[in-house]
């Protein structure tokens, strides 16, 4: 390599490789020793880009909004740049942007398609001069690291307003017109602003739940007056006193059908024509992840077939929504024995394992809203922490409806860091104490969870386990070295 960022680069590259050696996935720790030899080299990366950068931020479905747009790029033919393993601070893009570059000034791709954390949007922006930003939506969470929502929508504001634009064209703001905060930041501006949204009345929540966030105007703090409300404090809204009101969308979804924790189906409409969406990803959460990777999309003047193409063969991302075949331990030497002769005990001997992401009320709301669309009684793994990425504080659980599930829970697991005050939560929630059994251990909480499933028991449906984010990172290494999923790394 050429020119005085090359040897830094080799440095930088060989703590990756020494990282992967020791079995790690090396996504963050090289980017980190790069910056520090160089706090530039995410801009000069960068700019090696042909395509430039998009940058995708949000509170809730970044990753997997990253991974559908990942799909709809690779299908249009668009080399890309990405930070596909979700480390989504500065030390995970440089170490993105480190394995893609090569010599005399090259890389390997010609387009950054970076999902950014809340409190380093600004920062990355400053430091990529991105071609577009989608902002997804804004809900309270961590309030311990993000505090309250308007500081986050202040510093994007900030961000926003002296933002370089890309050199090929002015900047674009992609934004959720159904959360009016994220609309909120694209008003007055003179940069292009492409809005997207749910138009479906039949999706409308009877009330606003007590853990919404934007209740109020930003530009005069009267009360919102909701007219449908989708998600959270996602919907259709206006201000009585200064007549502020939900932008009109481009790219909007309607005639929307939520098929439990399987899939989700709805009209795709943009600028460029019309198409029906069947989506392989479950809630009304995932269609507004992919509705707004379609935007991001049509900003980037993908052809409407390509976007669709790549809706509809979007896997989940890791943990989302992911499904994984658990074996059962055997209860008999005759159960082993028959496992090991008998395809079809084989079969019998495994069950199914759904891993939803939760991880603040908003988010929890709707995979247990999901749920409660999948008939009969549901078997449940919960694993609560609190640690530093899920957050000190676990109050929010008081504030997820697990009331939804009340009368459908046949047995719940519950462990984590702070497995007892889920199961409290529980309690609360009305489940049945009897029904509910604390294992703060986790491979033995998985192994006890999944054997109520075993052939001939009260129960072989599939166990659904709602982990917080590194509870999930725990429960797939498990799985991994289980031999029952691959690794985020591979």
């Amino acid at each position: 390599m050429g020119g005085p960022l090359a040897p830094k680069l080799a440095i930088a590259g060989a703590v990756g490789a020494v990282s992967r050696l020791r079995g790690g996935g090396a996504s963050s720790a090289p980017g980190k020793v790069l910056m520090r030899l160089d706090p530039g080299a995410i801009g000069e990366l960068g700019s090696r880009l042909a395509r430039g950068s998009v940058l995708i931020s949000a509170t809730n479905g970044k990753t997997t909004t990253t991974a559908i747009l990942a799909e709809i790029l690779e299908r249009a033919g668009i080399p890309l740049v990405n930070n596909q393993t979700g480390a989504n601070m500065a030390g995970g893009i440089a170490s993105s942007l480190l394995a893609a570059a090569r010599p005399h000034g090259g890389i390997v791709g010609e387009l950054g398609l970076f999902e950014v954390d809340e409190l380093w949007l600004d920062s990355l922006a400053a430091q990529l001069h991105p071609r577009a930003v989608l902002l997804g939506n804004l809900f309270r969470d961590q309030l311990d690291r993000y505090g309250e929502l308007e500081t986050i929508a202040d510093r994007w504001d900030a961000a926003f307003n002296r933002m370089p634009t890309h050199p090929a064209s002015d900047s674009m703001l992609v934004l959720n017109a159904d959360d009016p905060t994220i609309a909120d930041l694209g008003r007055e501006r003179d940069a292009p602003v492409l809005y997207f949204g749910v138009e479906d009345d039949s999706l409308a929540l009877p009330g606003m739940a007590h853990a919404a966030d934007a209740k109020h105007c930003r530009r005069c703090g009267a009360p919102y007056v909701f007219e449908a409300i989708y998600l959270g404090h996602l919907g259709h809204y206006h201000c009585p006193s200064c007549g502020q009101t939900r932008p009109v969308p481009s790219v909007i979804a309607t005639r929307v059908t939520l098929e439990g924790v399987r899939a989700a189906r709805f009209t795709l409409q943009t600028p460029s024509g019309v198409a029906e969406v069947k989506l392989s990803l479950p809630g009304l959460y995932n269609v507004y992840n992919a509705l707004a990777a379609a935007a991001l999309a049509t900003a980037l003047e993908v052809d409407l077939p390509e976007i669709v193409a790549g809706l509809q063969s979007t896997k989940a991302a890791f943990g989302r929504a992911e499904t994984v075949m658990l074996d059962l331990e055997p209860e008999s030497a005759q159960d082993a024995v028959d496992i090991a002769t008998s395809p079809a005990a084989r079969s019998q001997s495994q069950r199914e394992l759904q891993i939803l992401l939760v991880k603040n009320p908003a988010g929890a709301n709707e995979v247990l809203r999901t749920l409660a669309l999948e008939p009969g009684e549901h078997d449940l793994l919960g694993v609560l922490n609190d640690k530093i990425a899920d957050g000190r504080d676990v109050s929010w659980i008081w504030d997820a409806d697990f009331e939804l599930l009340a009368g459908r829970i046949r047995r719940a697991t519950c462990s984590g860091t702070r497995a007892a005050e889920l199961a409290l939560r529980l309690k609360y929630a009305g489940i049945d104490p009897a029904r509910i059994r604390v294992q703060a251990d986790l491979p033995r909480a998985l192994r006890e969870a999944a054997s109520d499933g075993w052939v001939g028991s009260a129960s072989t449906a599939p166990l659904y386990a709602l982990p917080t984010y590194t509870a999930m990172l725990a429960l797939r290494e498990l799985l991994v070295a289980r031999g029952e999923a691959h690794s985020a790394w591979s």
